[in-house]
């Protein structure tokens, strides 16, 4: 009996950026690395293998994430970017659970991110957002008035929380 098995692709994320710590801004060592995985939207599961990182000033430990990824999400940036744009031709290989999951977790993390956004904007001395509208808009349009709407809007939100140290755990898909 022959059995197939299916090639795994593996990765390894370096970036050229000096990191620093999103917590203190201190000086982060390299300490060893993990793997992360996640499914690209065709359905290919990828493995990354990312260095972990340790504060020398606050002694947390910290994962380099390449802009690919969302924090403690399964699936790619791509497929969750185009699940919440709601692309006409959607051709995500995850499950209706799974995107309907995605769509409440912006739901109600909306409000949320354009707070984070609002504050590293006022933080960096640009307090209001180019073409904020006074019209009624949609929460997406909302994150776009920080962003930009262009593909990969979804790591132009992400990475700056994430990096501020403001993202927050959501809980399991199994937790009730």
């Amino acid at each position: 009996m022959i059995s197939l098995k299916t090639l795994k692709r593996v990765f390894f994320v370096r970036s050229k950026e000096q990191s620093y710590c999103p917590c203190c801004s201190g000086d982060l060592k390299v300490i060893g690395s993990r793997h992360r995985g996640y499914i690209k939207d065709t359905g290919d599961k990828i493995d990354l293998i990312i260095r972990r990182l340790y504060c020398i000033e606050c002694h947390r430990i910290h994962h380099e994430l390449p802009d690919i990824l969302v924090p403690y999400k399964r699936y790619g940036r791509e497929s969750i970017e185009a699940v919440l744009s709601e692309d006409t031709e959607l051709t995500v290989s995850a499950d209706e659970s799974t995107i309907r999951r995605w769509r409440t977790w912006f739901q109600e993390m909306h409000e949320y991110f354009l707070g984070c956004l609002l504050s590293i904007a006022i933080r960096y001395d640009n307090e209001t957002a180019e073409g904020v509208s006074s019209l009624p808009e949609s929460k997406l349009q909302r994150i776009w008035n920080y962003v930009g709407d262009a593909p990969g809007w979804l790591a132009r939100f992400v990475r700056p929380i994430a990096n501020s140290n403001l993202w927050l755990h959501t809980c399991s898909a199994f937790m009730s």
